[in-house]
């Protein structure tokens, strides 16, 4: 940087330049896009490693502390109602009812705080970069990774591997069931009540759910990207990976996989229709004429049907579901600071468990709640604002999560995925609605040289 000398006394131009080179701003240094790559892009490693979950706080660290060393951060739109929905959070500890609890209850705390740390670093980031596309790359990688090992549970559904994690954890810790479900991986789920048993995709995910959830998340972003970038080998081969993807997706028999994606496209292509985006309708149509072509070899609406008539899954959730209204109704302001175990239902799982607004209800109470709704509402709103066609594409991920949120956990890294695409939209509704960039201080006017 230019070292600028003061101006004299005598130099009425110089005087009058000195203020403005002391009000403006110094440009900010730019925030690498590595330890985004770093996170989202070597989920295989992070799986293998057994530090997919337990380690997804740590590389959020990584962000913050690189904010933090920057300085002036900018905040998105709706950060303090995230604050307030984490306070809510912090607060509602005081009804656990376990010591033990507390790893559980810990550990999706830093997946909602690390969520919110991507968010504000990509915000930050998406403000200093002309090319977004380069921005999209992490998530792009993120999408390999679920393709790749989404395919590994369909080749060798059996795999199983104990992890360096698993054996550097204490006994009491690596023995909780759930902690062992997180640690220890595997390529799928066996769904063991069907009419046809089958082994579900869920790698790099413990479970099947959560490789649903990524996927309808993570599709909107791959589209994104290829409108955005017209060339390259990363293009061509997000395209390829596009019909290869559906085999895995499709055989998760992800109901709600289907229906929020589906609730996405819908969105897109009546927003498409209003504003005459020709070039947005035909990619919608392009997506559903893939999935369409797939229904043809792969049988998904009958194995869907064999596995629910077969199962009490439907029976399960609604009596998981009016636990949890019934309960909280004793505690409807703080909840009980985690999922629970009761005796009054017949489901195997906890109560707060079966889609991630149960579990904020159940655990931290109505307000909560309201704070958590009212930030994918309000994002839902800013995003719907973009214009671009690639900007669209990225537009339905608040509509994705909000039909999600009854059926889907969310404490998980794809809290971090959501907030990353989101972050993103935001900046870009705000790029077209004005110029964003570093301030650079004017510089100072050159003196007149009398003549003579």
């Amino acid at each position: 940087m230019p070292v600028l000398s003061p101006p004299s006394v005598s130099d009425p131009a110089g005087a009058s330049a000195a203020p403005d080179a002391r009000l403006a701003p110094a440009p900010l240094p730019r925030l690498p896009v590595w330890p985004l790559t770093v996170m989202f892009g070597l989920v295989p490693v992070w799986w293998l490693a057994g530090a997919f979950y337990l380690g997804w706080s740590l590389l959020g660290a990584v962000l913050l502390a690189l904010l933090l060393v920057r300085g002036r951060v900018p905040l998105p739109p709706g950060t303090g109602i995230w604050l307030l929905f984490l306070a809510l959070v912090m607060v509602s500890a005081t009804q656990l009812s376990t010591v033990g609890s507390l790893l559980g209850f810990g550990l999706r705390l830093g997946f909602y705080v690390t969520a919110l740390v991507v968010g504000v670093y990509v915000y930050a980031v998406a403000r200093q970069r002309a090319d977004l596309s380069a921005l999209l790359v992490p998530l792009c990688l993120f999408w390999f990774a679920l393709v790749a090992l989404g395919w590994l549970g369909v080749v060798m559904p059996r795999f199983t591997l104990g992890t360096p994690m698993e054996m550097l954890l204490p006994g009491g810790i690596a023995g909780n069931p759930y902690i062992q479900d997180l640690v220890r991986v595997g390529a799928s789920e066996f769904s063991a009540r069907s009419l046809n048993p089958i082994y579900r995709p869920s790698a790099p995910f413990p479970y099947t759910n959560n490789y649903g959830s990524a996927y309808a998340m993570t599709l909107p972003c791959v589209v994104a990207f290829v409108m955005l970038r017209r060339r390259g080998l990363l293009r061509w081969a997000l395209i390829a990976s596009l019909p290869l993807s559906l085999a895995p997706a499709f055989l998760t028999l992800n109901r709600t996989m289907f229906v929020s994606l589906g609730a996405g496209l819908l969105v897109l292509g009546l927003r498409a229709a209003r504003r005459g985006n020709v070039r947005v309708g035909a990619s919608v149509v392009g997506v559903l004429l893939i999935g369409g072509l797939a229904t043809l070899v792969i049988p998904v609406a009958e194995l869907i049907d064999n596995r629910v008539e077969s199962s009490d899954t439907n029976s399960d959730r609604f009596a998981l579901y009016g636990e949890v209204l019934r309960r909280v109704a004793e505690s409807p302001w703080l909840g009980y600071g985690a999922p629970a175990s009761v005796d009054t239902i017949s489901a195997p799982v906890p109560v707060g468990t079966q889609g991630q607004l149960w579990m904020v209800l159940f655990s931290h109470g109505v307000p909560a709640l309201l704070s958590f709704l009212g930030w994918f509402a309000l994002v839902a709103v800013i995003c719907a604002r973009v214009r671009s066609a690639p900007g669209q594409w990225l537009a339905v991920l608040p509509v994705v999560c909000l039909v999600q949120m009854p059926f889907y956990g969310m404490a998980s890294p794809n809290l971090s995925v959501a907030f990353f695409a989101i972050a993103l939209t935001m900046a870009l509704v705000e790029r077209e609605t004005r110029p964003v960039g570093p301030v650079l201080p004017r510089p100072a006017p050159r003196p007149e040289v009398a003549s003579g």
